[in-house]
């Protein structure tokens, strides 16, 4: 049995996020003034073998501290589907 774990990192409210700010500006020239506001973040995909999904949760949460996401302007959460492994 293995993992799909899908981990979405964002900017924390409050951080600046320039490149959020231009592809706002760039949908209102484009006529989409709806728009409101744009957060630009990061998405990954990670497959894990070999763990529990219990060990599989603690492990990912480890892995966003440590790496994937930017404690002090970052929020991160994950996603955990069962898939079959080959």
């Amino acid at each position: 049995m293995g993992w799909l774990a899908r981990v979405y990192v964002t900017p924390k409210t409050g951080v600046l996020d320039p490149q959020g700010k231009a592809v706002q500006h760039s949908l209102h020239a484009l006529g989409y003034p709806e728009v409101e506001d744009v957060r630009i973040g990061k998405y990954l995909e990670l497959r894990l073998v070999d763990v529990s999904r219990e060990s599989a949760e603690v492990r990912l949460q480890k892995m966003c501290e440590q790496l994937l996401a930017n404690r002090v302007i970052e929020d991160y959460r994950f996603e955990i589907d069962a898939i079959g492994t080959s």
